[in-house]
């Protein structure tokens, strides 16, 4: 029999979905399950992209542009305007998701064996899409006592070495929804510069900053114009993760024209994800004010939630929709398959993504979880309830354990 590919074989199972075939066995056995463990959203997708899409009219769905349609592509041009961010419709390639875009983004900018700083915790993904294209992950380790902030600078530099092609970061961040501040964000710009390195940022989550918190995009730094190269989606934006269609941003025109190389192997970009997130451009404010507000419910509720159970931990995010638990537990591997496997709580139960799997490094996500609050306030309270009872009755339980042996 042939042998699989060693890229094959050390490409990373998701996190995120890996406890799916558990989750499936405890709905067929007619037990609830509060899915917390991915970031799909229940928030209406706006309503003038159903609108669009209930009423197409087209005959053939033909390809588009290799870059993506030029009208989808200007339309963004003064999306990103209204945040200050100047680039023209040559700037951009849209792409089949944000997924897309960082593997086309990778492959341009970097070669086999080069090395990309990334803070950790990171989106489970970028270890894949770096396995796909060869490149070595140098982490970086953010720590939840300070609520995940960028490490101090000297533990980058300590990282750079002369295979050091590049910094990625997520801002604001998954799976922390750590927002990085103007000064954070300067400090990255001196150090990309000052080592001729590229800065990847994923920007998915811009929309959703909290608590009058601004979101300082990467393309606004100033003496990096040519080492920024932005990556955005529609997933999160505008609740519609199923259209798969994101976009690669830079000013340097030499990525552009090579990531258009990536581009026309594949051929284009999807027609109907295209046609919906050139109709989500006309989504009203009023649609962002709403879901922020509701955001930050679900957030209080969880986050408020959480530290109120005994022995748990987690910083209050000021962006995104997910937020990042330490549980008094021996293996948040283990808890999180247990939830799924051997406890219900009233017929219900809860799904999380263990977080060994946003780290690099070993060990400082043993007994992390990722929590996406991203279910109505209603289904988040009584997730919350299930979660404190479940820890209260698991084996591997370190408060627990820690009575008994008091007790003892």
């Amino acid at each position: 029999m042939p042998n699989i590919s060693e890229i094959g074989r050390n490409m990373p199972a998701s996190p995120i979905r890996k406890l799916v075939p558990y989750a499936e066995a405890a709905l067929a056995k007619g037990t609830t399950v509060y899915h917390l463990n991915i970031g799909q959203p229940d928030i209406q997708t706006p309503e003038v992209v159903l609108e669009k899409m209930a009423h197409l009219n087209l005959k053939v769905i033909a390809y588009s542009h290799s870059a993506g349609f030029a009208s989808y592509r200007e339309g963004l041009a003064k999306y990103y305007a209204g945040f200050g961010i100047s680039v023209t419709a040559d700037d951009m390639m849209i792409t089949t998701g944000g997924s897309e875009a960082l593997l086309i983004g990778m492959n341009t900018c970097f070669n086999p064996g080069d090395e990309i700083i990334v803070p950790e915790p990171f989106y489970a993904n970028y270890n894949g899409f770096a396995t796909a294209c060869g490149l070595k992950v140098v982490p970086v380790t953010a720590r939840i006592d300070n609520g995940f902030a960028l490490p101090p600078i000297e533990a980058f530099e300590k990282r750079i070495t002369d295979r050091t092609r590049g910094i990625l970061i997520c801002n604001p961040g998954n799976p922390t929804g750590y927002l990085y501040s103007k000064a954070e964000m300067e400090t990255l710009r001196d150090m990309v510069k000052a080592n001729d390195l590229f800065l990847f940022a994923d920007e998915v989550y811009r929309e959703f900053c909290y608590d009058g918190a601004t979101h300082h995009s990467a393309m606004l730094l100033k003496g990096i114009e040519n080492h920024v190269v932005l990556v955005d989606s529609v997933s999160k934006r505008y609740s519609m993760c199923g259209a798969r269609v994101g976009a690669l941003i830079s000013r340097n025109k030499a990525v552009m024209a090579t990531a258009l190389k990536f581009g026309q192997a594949r051929l284009s970009p999807p027609t109907f994800g295209q046609i919906a997130g050139e109709a989500a451009l006309a989504t009203p404010d009023r649609y962002f004010t709403e879901v922020q507000a509701e955001y930050v419910k679900r957030r209080n509720i969880l986050v408020e939630g959480l530290n109120r159970i005994e022995g748990v931990i987690c910083p209050k995010p000021s962006g995104a929709f997910y937020a990042m638990a330490q549980l008094p537990v021996d293996s948040a591997e283990k808890f999180c398959q247990w939830l799924l496997e051997s406890f219900s709580w009233e017929n219900q139960t809860v799904m999380l993504a263990p977080a060994a799997g946003f780290y690099a490094s070993q060990g400082p996500g043993n007994q992390q979880v990722r929590i996406a609050y991203v279910l109505h306030q209603d289904a988040l309270k009584k997730a919350i309830r299930c979660l404190e009872e479940a820890l209260k009755a698991y084996p591997g339980s370190l408060q627990a354990n820690a009575v008994a042996r008091a007790r003892s």
